[in-house]
């Protein structure tokens, strides 16, 4: 059986490189996601950043056994002092619907990147914490160019990422960032600096907590002392089901992936399996855009760490003089629950996952962006790649097709029996007019190779 070569992959070259560079100085998976991860926060900021949360899984080679952890955003409030005032509503117009969301002080929830992150590193890592940190600030200090995908997403957010301090960096001298421009965020070099000398609990009970409370509070949020001291990262159960002969393991996401993948029909040979698949991944209607990024890296002792972040859209609130823009995941109505109170941590469609080979061995390292689209984008791929043998950047490529109800949102380009079958049974069919960002965006690290999503400008590089 083929072994996974080593490699990282990511929505953004910088981001790829980072990771890269930090196996090459001979880090572990770990402690690649995690600088990575990092340097998403300075060349990704349109997706994630400090200020939001995320899920890790990893794959120990050596003992096959994955472990999934839990750094998403909590409900704020467990001070008591404070009742948040109101949200400030932004319209976001996406495939050409607009999409209602709020942001300000009282959409900030509890952070858990720097947390997530120090506690991956912690397990799994094996350099020092300021040498994985150290890409990220050099890429801080300099600022990074905007890939093109990103700049389209940007024209969709727009509204609430450049709404207050976020004009003068994403909408600076008035106008919005294009493909190729420098995003560059004023004293974040700073901020990742006190991260590496301080570590994480800076976040959390040093200087730049006192400094996030104020700032929330000032806005209009309740985020307190107690909600940052009492963070935790947890860790969850592993979910797995069987695809193609192999396990995929993940969490157990709102959006039921692993559960869908195990709903998927016995055949999966092509074309016949296009209605079973459709079924599997009816959805209820959810399709808010979600900023989201993902980072998949394999080391060359095999072991895997797949990690999820998001921003929300991203509340509007900055620390001041240090670049960083706080989440709006208060702010997601799909993310908003009837059992949400103080501490409780929130719920989220993020799902990094990993596959193993009939024989033990890792097969898939993968993750998605992408809201209520992230398991449609991780199925489609992994059916790619394990159903119908394509290598993985051709998995990751081709046309996809979303289901919300009964209509079938799809990419041009995706096979016309399918779909004729399709609406032969009823579905809608809409069909967008190219390859968009809110269909996903995957990257993997396999044994069929590795990619990031074109929808992205993602890259896949291998040691």
């Amino acid at each position: 059986m083929k072994k996974v070569a080593a490699g990282v992959a990511a929505s953004h070259p910088a981001t790829a490189e980072a990771g890269l560079r930090v196996l090459r100085d001979g880090g572990t998976a770990a402690d690649a996601a995690v600088a990575a991860v990092l340097a998403c926060c300075a060349a990704e900021t349109i997706y994630t950043g400090l200020g939001g949360g995320g899920f890790a899984t990893y794959f120990d080679a050596g003992t096959g056994r994955a472990t999934c952890l839990d750094f998403f955003v909590s409900v704020p409030g467990t001070d008591g002092d404070l009742e948040a005032g109101p949200m400030v509503a932004v319209d976001v117009f996406f495939g050409g619907m607009p999409q209602v969301y709020s942001i300000g002080g009282a959409s900030v929830a509890v952070p858990g990147v720097p947390a997530g992150c120090g506690e991956v590193h912690r397990r799994w890592g094996r350099l020092p914490w300021a040498e994985v940190v150290r890409p990220a600030i050099e890429l801080a200090a300099g600022g990074v160019a905007v890939p093109a995908a990103h700049a389209q997403t940007l024209d969709s957010c727009a509204p609430a990422l450049a709404w207050g301090e976020g004009a003068s960096v994403y909408t600076p001298n008035g106008r919005r960032l294009q493909g190729g421009d420098l995003l560059f965020h004023d004293g974040l070099d700073r901020a990742l600096t006190m991260l590496a000398e301080a570590g994480p609990q800076v976040f959390y009970t040093g200087e730049l907590a006192t400094i996030m409370v104020d700032a929330v509070r000032t806005a209009g949020g309740c985020l307190g002392p107690q909600d940052l001291a009492g963070y935790r990262v947890l860790e969850t159960p592993v979910d797995h089901a069987t695809l193609a002969g192999h396990r995929v393991l993940a969490r157990h996401d709102l959006n039921r992936t692993v559960d869908t993948i195990a709903g998927l029909p016995g055949d999966l040979s092509r074309p016949g399996r296009v209605l079973g698949v459709a079924e599997a991944l009816r959805d209820q209607g959810r399709q808010k855009i979600g900023d989201t990024t993902n980072v998949s890296v394999v080391d060359s002792d095999g072991n895997a760490c797949v990690i999820t972040t998001t921003l929300g859209l991203g509340s509007g609130v900055w620390l001041p003089g240090l670049g960083i823009n706080l989440n709006s995941m208060l702010g997601e109505g799909e993310l908003v629950t009837d059992d949400m109170v103080p501490g409780r941590r929130m719920s989220s469609n993020m799902c990094p996952l990993v596959v193993i080979s009939p024989e033990g061995e890792l097969a898939v390292a993968a993750g998605s962006a992408g809201a209520s689209r992230i398991r449609t984008a991780l199925v489609d791929t992994l059916l790619g790649v394990l159903a119908d043998g394509l290598d993985m950047t051709k998995a990751i490529g081709r046309p996809r097709f979303h289901v919300v109800g009964d209509t079938v949102h799809v990419e041009p380009g995706y096979p016309r029996d399918e779909l004729g079958a399709l609406a032969a049974a009823g579905w809608q069919i809409n069909q967008w007019p190219g390859l968009n960002h809110y269909f996903g965006g995957v990257t993997a690290v396999g044994q069929a190779g590795a990619a990031g999503d074109p929808r992205r400008d993602g890259v896949g590089l291998l040691l």
